[in-house]
């Protein structure tokens, strides 16, 4: 087994959790109340080090001053679903799509686009790699495994969606609706 190491950073979507592989590219990075969120598993180190440029870049963008990661990222899936990751990582900041749009980006079938839902679904680096900004055809806010409510604060933050002229950024308090300790 490859060493796998962790660390946690409060934002204001909650309590993250980051893992990172024995070469520091980040494998996860998880949100309370995840639906098929990871746990810490015995053997894990934690070790804030390799994560320096996350928890940098990471209060960066919630303070609205990044709009792009650059961090080394190991996530692996099927084919499929890492022909819709890399798709993902092409999703400008304050942009918004569709399934379908991402099924046809990787030359998928329309019929494919339950497929490509699932596969957002199992993204495993949840805000670095924005399934956030993918969203239902007719403009609905669809699933997201972190929760609706941090997907549209997401969103918000990053001028995705309308808001109130005098707000520059949502509140934190907003994100934390829903909020489950970790």
């Amino acid at each position: 087994m490859t060493a796998e190491y962790y660390t946690r950073l409060d934002s204001p979507v909650g309590r993250l959790l980051l893992t990172a592989d024995a070469d520091g590219a980040l494998t996860s990075l998880s949100v309370p109340g995840q639906k098929g969120r990871r746990a810490v598993q015995d053997g894990w180190l934690p070790d804030a080090g390799p994560f320096r440029a996350a928890a940098q870049q990471l209060a960066a963008y919630f303070a609205g001053e990044l709009k792009e990661f650059r961090l080394p990222l190991s996530a692996h899936g099927t084919e499929f679903r890492e022909r819709v990751w890399a798709a993902l990582d092409e999703l400008p900041y304050g942009a918004t799509t569709a399934y379908g749009e991402i099924a046809a980006r990787i030359g998928a079938p329309r019929a494919a686009v339950r497929a490509v839902g699932t596969a957002i679904g199992a993204n495993p680096l949840l805000i670095v790699r924005p399934c956030h900004r993918v969203i239902g055809a007719n403009g609905s806010m669809t699933g997201y495994a972190g929760g609706i409510e941090r997907k549209v604060w997401l969103l918000t933050l990053e001028g995705a969606l309308n808001r109130s002229a005098d707000q520059d950024r949502p509140s934190a308090t907003a994100a934390h609706i829903g909020h489950h300790p970790m």
